[in-house]
């Protein structure tokens, strides 16, 4: 019989996974199951077997459950001497989250780089397997982090080996991590595990019966061998009761506990509450209760615990029989000796833990401790942590205005941790009207938070009103909190915009202009700003934008953390696409110096937007890869990131836009809808649908909303011009042209140009085509410069002139082709051969990017821009071993030999 029954597929599979892990294809599984189905043992028989490779344990304790980064803790002092060796922001988060260090509370996720880094560079002395039983014990913190290391293994001497409960790991938590669901045993090796563990005979057909009625379940069908004769087994086969798995084999075990001595069910209660296995504190809380010394021995001689490095119960439902099958009056005691003895023994928030399991009703003394203990947590980045500790506190806290603030504060940290219904059902716990003004400010802040987090659409639409009531009730109170309120106001107005509900841009600048005033700093210049830009002509505004952006570049980089929409929202408006690029991609980087993946999926959306006008299409996908490639890192949904403007510059089918745009509106993001709506209109005109262009922007210009409308100008002139409107949209050639008189940069003054030669009589006309393409080309927005080439090429044919027709219109379709903006690119090749040239064809975007997968192309293009490969990983959330691994496989299908090669295989932009 081999020495786990039933499962050589599973062992097959944990084998070729440390296989891997040997010869640097670095890997992880998650196992979960059922009570009793055998994950421990498959773990264990791995371990056994896992030859040539550095073995390091560190299971699941529920005590340690509400302690942040615990179980991290204990899994990573083994390789504490590779600290040196990985990234200086990296080492210093694990510092802090582990207790070693103090300073500002670490993102979790920069947290699960570090240990992806720390496992790398263990692996480079020695490979390692990290083992991690009972993981839905792990405290949040931990999870997360282990997840994440699970999500991004790769190219590492490294495996990670997890095994917990299906009920209480769900498939949210577990999202993108490897998995195997462990299944009962087939019914052949149920019974022959059944008969060889039963001291009698068995009959088969009472066996195949057993078998079936257990589910196969390993545990149950050995427990019950050993605990029943034969005659037992019989009348059980035949019962209509199911057998015992589940809740009813922890009544089985309850059954054979209460056949124990008192003494000794007492000492199994002290085991099962302090949970983490630490024999001398299980001890101590024993001898403080009075129980005799050999307590234990009934317990380790009937097998249900072992007593050797530390006590180990035989199985998860045996210690919970053991904790639940004693009176509550008998648990409170055993946790006060314990919460007393963690006190004496320096562990303040273990000790709060069984104070408060020792409470029953309302106890401010305890409340107050654990508040202490959310705070320790908070203050290593356990957001997680934070919110269920504040949450136990609001419990244990007599009802009144103090209870209520800790519900606050417990939402805040559960929303700042990602665990957004947790927040809500928090919040809905609150006596609103028992909070001071602060706090309802707050409340109303977080529930504008919350409506984006879930797109509730009317919460989404109405955020900039409700911000501006916070704002109010902060005025006076709270001056810092005012102004955040009033940038958030304003950013909820972009999510919202022509569909904003509650109040309107005129109310939003007034009270921006004001707030302004309360307190000095960069929200204030920022408010100013948004004031300007609301309130004033624009040749009025503009002053203000600009000092406002020269403020932001000369801050610090950690400084601009909240002020990305602000920032993409003021550049586009001055028409500055290069200070708008470098600050996008400064913020970018402090988000990732802190590890806040939430904001860095904010920038790289952003930069996705700003590059489908800058660079195009290539440029704006390569953004679209990073977002996927980091919510895959996190274990969120990638496969549903969809930037449908890119969508429709790239050639996706209009239906199909229209359809995610549709999607889109109906969940309040009005804004996203304007972007898609955008997207088409442009698609038209690529395909030379100039009236259905012109009919979409008309209406979308006569909303005017700030510079969304004013960047929607160069569309509707073009989009009218060639379809018989030329007289409707003289007015927005006047409005371009005076944005390029006040505004002055080469983008503007080229799209004013272009506008104006597009309505221009034909004996003016080359002086605005010639002059647009001037002012383009030392701009960054090669997509305008394209089109510009594009629309002189045309008008230069209409004009009889094919050879300067054909100049522009090959310029025109290799910068479209090479953008990879496929209906342009057509457009281009059409009016081309209308000129008389045979035009070979050519995908746009091709290259020899074509044969690299979406990761290995975004690593190829920033080693080609000169990164290295640390600064690589730290940017797609990877090791650098997965970077050198990427790498290699690009110079192999490249036929490169260096990164100076490779720039010239990959040209920027």
């Amino acid at each position: 019989m081999p020495p786990v029954l039933g499962r050589t597929d599973e062992l097959e599979r944990l084998g070729a996974l440390l296989g891997g892990a040997r010869n640097g294809r670095g890997g992880a599984l998650l196992i979960r199951g059922e009570p009793g189905i055998g994950k421990s043992t498959i773990l264990d028989e791995a371990v056994r077997t896992a030859s040539g490779l550095r073995v390091v344990r560190a299971d699941g304790y529920e005590a340690e459950a509400e302690m942040p980064f615990a179980g991290l803790q204990r899994l990573g002092a083994p390789f504490a001497g590779h600290l040196a060796s990985i990234p200086p922001r990296q080492a210093t988060a694990l510092r802090i989250a582990v207790g070693l260090d103090r300073g500002e509370p670490p993102d979790r996720f920069l947290v699960g780089l570090g240990t992806l880094s720390l496992l790398a560079a263990a692996g480079e002395v020695e490979p390692v397997v990290c083992v991690l039983d009972d993981a839905h014990f792990l405290d949040p913190e931990s999870f997360d982090v282990l997840a994440f290391v699970a999500r991004r293994l790769h190219a590492e001497r490294a495996a990670l080996l997890l095994a917990g409960r299906a009920d209480a790991l769900p498939q949210p938590r577990v999202e993108g991590v490897p998995t195997l669901e462990l299944a009962g045993l087939g019914t052949v090796d149920a019974v022959r595990l059944l008969t060889s563990s039963a001291p009698d005979p068995i009959d088969p057909y009472l066996a195949v019966r057993i078998a079936d009625e257990t589910g196969g379940n390993p545990l149950a069908l050995i427990d019950l061998a050993h605990e029943l004769t034969a005659s037992e087994l019989t009348a059980s086969s035949l019962s209509e009761a199911p057998a015992p798995i589940g809740h009813r084999l922890e009544e089985h075990y309850l059954s054979r506990l209460a056949a124990l001595p008192t003494p000794t069910r007492r000492w199994l209660l002290v085991a099962a509450a302090e949970s983490t296995g630490d024999e001398s504190a299980i001890t101590a809380a024993a001898l403080r209760l009075g129980l005799p010394a050999d307590a234990s021995s009934a317990a380790e001689l009937a097998g249900i615990v072992s007593v050797r490095d530390g006590v180990a119960f035989r199985h998860p439902l045996v210690r919970l029989a053991a904790y639940n099958g004693m009176p509550a009056a008998e648990r409170r005691r055993v946790h006060d000796a314990l919460s007393e003895l963690m006190d004496e023994r320096g562990h303040p928030d273990l000790a709060a833990w069984h104070a408060a399991s020792a409470t029953t009703g309302p106890d401010a003394a305890v409340a107050d401790r654990m508040e202490l203990a959310a705070d320790s947590a908070g203050g290593r980045g356990g957001t997680a942590s934070r919110a269920r500790l504040l949450a136990r506190a609001a419990e244990l806290t007599p009802d009144g205005p103090v209870r209520d603030a800790r519900l606050l504060a417990a939402a805040e940290a559960a929303m700042g941790a990602g665990a957004a219904q947790l927040a809500l059902e928090l919040l809905a716990r609150i006596d609103v009207g028992r909070l001071d003004a602060v706090g309802e400010g707050r409340r109303l802040m977080l529930g504008v938070g919350l409506a984006h987090f879930v797109a509730d659409a009317d919460g989404i639409l109405s955020g900039a009103a409700t911000m501006l009531r916070a704002a109010e009730l902060f005025h006076g109170r709270a001056p810092e909190l005012e102004q955040r309120a009033l940038i958030v106001a304003f950013q909820s107005a972009m999510t919202a915009e022509w569909a904003l509900r509650g109040t309107s841009l005129a109310e939003l600048g007034r009270r921006a202009t004001e707030g302004a005033e309360v307190a000095e700093g960069l929200r204030a210049v920022a408010l100013r700003a948004i004031g300007a830009h609301i309130g004033l002509p624009y040749a009025e505004s503009l002053p203000v934008m600009r000092a406002a952006l020269d403020e932001l570049v000369a801050a610090e980089d950690a400084e601009l953390l909240e002020f990305g929409s602000f920032v993409a929202a003021i550049t586009v408006a001055a028409w500055d696409e290069r200070t708008c690029l470098a600050l996008l991609e400064r913020i970018a980087d402090a988000a990732r110096e802190a590890g806040s993946l939430q904001a860095i999926d904010t920038m790289l959306w952003l930069l996705s937007l700003l590059e489908l006008e800058r660079s195009g299409p290539a440029a704006s996908g390569r953004y679209v890869e990073q977002v996927r490639e980091l919510r895959r890192a996190i274990g969120w949904d990638a496969e549903h990131v969809v930037n449908a403007a890119y969508l429709a510059w790239s050639g996706a089918p209009p239906e199909l836009v229209e359809q995610i745009a549709g999607a889109i509106l109906q969940t309040g993001f009005a804004g996203a809808w304007t972007l898609a709506m955008n997207g088409l209109g442009v698609r038209e005109i690529a395909d030379g649908h100039y009236r259905d262009a012109f009919h979409r922007f008309e209406p979308m210009v006569a909303r005017d909303f700030l510079q969304v409308t004013a960047h929607q100008l160069p569309e509707l002139v073009e989009a009218g011009a060639r379809s018989g409107h030329a007289d409707a949209v003289r007015g927005a050639v006047a409005q371009l042209e005076m944005f390029a008189a006040v505004s002055g940069t080469p983008w503007i003054r080229g799209l004013a140009e272009r506008s104006a030669a597009l309505l221009a009589d034909d004996d003016v006309a080359e002086t605005h085509y010639v002059a647009a393409i001037d002012h383009l080309r030392r701009s960054t927005a090669q997509p305008a410069l394209g089109r510009a080439h594009l629309v002189y090429g045309e008008w230069l044919r209409r004009m009889k002139r094919r050879r300067e027709a054909r100049e522009q219109l090959r310029l025109a379709l290799d910068l479209f082709t090479r953008i990879a903006a496929p209906a342009f690119a057509a457009r281009a090749r059409r009016e081309l051969e209308a000129t008389g040239e045979h035009v070979p064809h050519r995908e746009p975007g091709g290259s020899a990017a074509e044969a690299l997968t979406p990761q290995e192309e975004t690593v190829a293009r920033m080693a080609a821009e000169g990164r290295t490969n640390a600064e690589i990983g730290a940017t797609l959330f990877i090791s650098v071993n997965t970077v050198d691994y990427h790498l290699r496989k690009v110079f192999r299908k490249l036929g490169v030999a260096s990164r100076r090669q490779l720039a010239e295989q990959l040209p920027i932009g």
